[in-house]
């Protein structure tokens, strides 16, 4: 859960390294007996992570420093941050997991994001949220399916977004609940990469918006950050109006829905169908946007934006692989199609883009059966590169 997206475009990936996970990576392959030598202070940590014996209900922490590489913001450093647990110790409940990311760069952007997963005892009530405090470059390339492979502009900005949602079960696994989302974008510097943009989107001056609303959702997860079995669906509403002090009015309906099934003892086949449809007049950094670390993996996050968006991937998860020395290391395949639109008469085969890639799997907390994730991903404009603790989905 933790932000190392790739940032694509033609010729260039955005390289990353989380200095934790390569040394998780690297560990198991050094002598045994060197890890046991003088071990420092990184060294114990590290080992007490790869053999942690801890009882199973015990919360844990991990925190780890990050370094990242982007034309945009040149050298990135940072720090990450998970915490998982149950409420109260109890097994029975759901994990709940809470992850932070800070970062500073050479060109003075910085940025913390926190986000967070919480389940209460017996799972009566569910909090799912995030907070995006950033100054960090955008890349525009336009609106619409058929918006350039070669951006527009550098978008230069501070966003600040809080989203929040209190869901209480109602019967079973099924939450309703409210939903609220604040968004304020500022200091906007639109940068054209050659010629002058034509025609500025709406939002481009900058605007804050309040979205209230509400939701509804099934969830028999167990374990968010790496679901074996189960099913999750969500269906929310949100209004954005001038009565509650946005800069303007429109609506976003949001449609996630995903299918887990355990093929064997290890094995996890994954689906994911997302929608979002916005009506009225959303700014630009609010229209439905595909790419990103979650869906549509190898697309910078923006590439494609418009009002309305459907996109679908699958991904088959070994976990672990049986390789007989160690039942640490897993993999996945994963791929995936989507679209962004005006209204639905632009919602055509020819309008798809796909997807798709692989990656290695790492188990970092065995008793709580979570993996960190290495993912390259390909698309038809380049690749991209992710690392995560927990699956994308």
């Amino acid at each position: 859960m933790q932000r190392m997206p790739s940032q694509p475009r033609r010729g260039v990936v955005y390289r990353c390294l989380s200095t934790l996970t390569a040394l998780l990576l690297l560990l198991p392959w050094l002598p045994s007996a060197a890890q046991k030598h003088n071990p420092s202070f990184l060294r114990r940590y590290v080992n007490h992570l790869l053999y942690d014996t801890t009882d199973i209900s015990r919360p844990q922490l991990l925190v780890y420093p990050t370094v990242a590489y982007a034309p945009e913001t040149s050298w990135e450093f940072g720090a990450s941050s998970v915490f998982v647990f149950y409420a109260n110790r109890d097994t029975a409940n759901r994990l709940s997991e809470v992850s932070a990311f800070t970062f500073l760069t050479l060109e003075r952007q910085y940025g913390i994001w926190i986000d967070h997963a919480l389940y209460s005892q017996n799972n009566r009530w569910f909090s799912l949220g995030r907070v995006r405090f950033q100054s960090f470059p955008l890349l525009y390339h336009g609106i619409g399916p058929e918006s350039p492979e070669e951006h527009l502009a550098q978008v230069n900005a501070t966003l600040l977004q809080i989203k929040e949602r209190v869901l209480r079960k109602v019967h079973g696994s099924i939450y309703t609940g409210l939903e609220l989302d604040y968004q304020h974008l500022s200091s906007v510097e639109f940068i054209p990469r050659e010629h002058e943009v034509a025609e500025y989107p709406l939002g481009s001056e900058g605007s804050q918006n309040l979205g209230v609303g509400a939701g509804i959702l099934f969830d028999n997860r167990h374990n968010i950050l790496n679901v074996r079995k189960g099913f999750f669906s969500e269906l929310a509403f949100l209004n954005y109006h001038h009565a509650w002090g946005s800069d303007h009015s429109f609506t976003s309906i949001l449609s996630d829905t995903r299918l887990y099934r355990a093929i064997n003892a290890r094995d996890v086949l994954a689906m994911q169908l997302i929608g979002q449809f916005n009506i009225g007049g959303a700014p630009f950094h609010q229209l439905a946007m595909l790419g990103g670390e979650s869906i549509m993996r190898g697309y910078y996050l923006g590439r494609y934006r418009d009002n309305n968006q459907v996109a679908f991937q699958t991904e088959y998860r070994f976990l672990p692989l049986p390789l007989g020395f160690t039942k640490r290391l897993g993999a996945a395949v994963f791929a995936g199609a989507g679209s962004v639109f005006n209204d639905f008469r632009q919602l055509k085969a020819s309008n798809l883009v796909w997807s798709g890639g692989a990656g290695v799997r790492f188990l970092l907390f065995p008793k709580k059966d979570i993996y960190t994730r290495l993912d390259l991903a390909f698309t038809r404009e380049g690749t991209g590169v992710y690392i995560f603790i927990g699956e994308a989905f």
